[in-house]
């Protein structure tokens, strides 16, 4: 069965042209009553012309011709499944307070947005969602194949962002299984200088229980450096000595065991796509899923070629003047 894509579009055309039609039909009196009789004959169409009622006719059909085509006359033939080749990733930039130290320049947080923004670049058809995560996660990108997007949206996380809370590793879990929940597989890449076992402890038995599989880039080094504050001074401890913040790779240790893999951030591009490599081969040829796609035969341009073929046919047979 034929249907408009955009059936407003001709009711909105149409009217005006019904009006315009019968104006120019209706037309001869007022004509008569404005000039005069001779002055109409010279501008009359001579005899070889075609005649006016038909011209009009031939021209109003192509105009109606033309709003046909414009609300877009197609013939649905139902929906199609189509897979979608791809991955779907969950990544998790760490704006927990530790984030601020030095170890690597210019500090973990831009040093981790970078490597998020080449991990972006390493897989340009994925779709890829990004939430921030410290003491309560939140998400900061809903899933997108836009790239440019997402780096958009991670550039915009800065200092500010950062909470000197502990880390809520339990609930990071819980909001990358509620995100998943609809994905397979699942894979969550976390950017982060790392937890300790009794931290992780929570986000391990939800990976586990929903089989999550988690990649870890680590950021800052083992030997550690001072923890700075929002005014970009080093905190102390109760005691008065300086407190240091070191890489933990029990996050990392985490992710082999969850199915997935980790590596230490370093200069350059080699980390980044050591980790995509990885991951390209475990879910090799995997879908994102199935999407429904209307299946339609276009039929817009059989009015539109009459259309214009009824308008240079009419406009070819505009009358001639008269010899004077």
């Amino acid at each position: 069965m034929v249907e408009f894509v955009n059936p407003y579009l001709f009711w909105i055309f149409v009217i005006p042209f019904v009006i315009f039609a019968f104006l120019i039909s209706t037309n001869k009196e007022h004509l008569s009553r404005i000039f005069d009789e001779k002055v109409l004959e010279r501008l009359s169409a001579s005899s070889e012309s075609v005649p006016l009622k038909l011209r009009n006719i031939i021209l109003f059909a192509g105009i109606f011709m033309m709003i046909v085509a414009l609300a877009r006359p197609v013939k649905d033939e139902g929906d199609k499944i189509v897979e979608v080749q791809g991955l779907t990733l969950l990544t998790a930039l760490d704006i927990s307070g530790s984030m601020r130290s030095t170890d690597v320049y210019p500090n973990r947080l831009t040093f981790a947005k970078k490597k998020m923004n080449l991990f972006f670049d390493a897989m340009p058809s994925d779709e890829i969602g990004v939430v921030a995560f410290a003491y309560s996660p939140f998400v900061l990108a809903p899933f997108s194949s836009d790239k440019e997007t997402l780096k958009m949206m991670v550039e915009g996380v800065d200092d500010s962002y950062i909470n000197m809370g502990s880390t809520d590793f339990l609930a990071l879990g819980e909001l990358a299984n509620s995100l998943l929940e609809k994905k397979d597989p699942k894979i969550l890449v976390l950017f982060t200088d790392g937890g300790d076992k009794k931290a992780i402890a929570g986000l391990a038995d939800v990976l586990k229980e929903n089989k999550i599989d988690l990649y870890v880039v680590l950021v800052g080094t083992t030997k550690g450096s001072p923890v700075i504050d929002a005014n970009g001074k080093p905190l102390t401890k109760k005691d008065g000595t300086i407190a240091i913040t070191q890489r933990n790779d029990d996050l990392g240790i985490l992710a082999k065991e969850s199915g997935g893999a980790y590596v230490v951030a370093t200069n350059g591009k080699e980390d980044i796509e050591n980790l995509v490599s990885v991951i390209r081969s475990k879910y090799k040829n995997q879908q994102q899923g199935e999407v429904k796609v209307k299946q339609r035969v276009e039929y817009f341009y059989y009015p539109l070629g009459l259309g214009l073929l009824f308008l240079l046919i009419g406009l070819s047979s505009l009358p001639r003047r008269r010899e004077v």
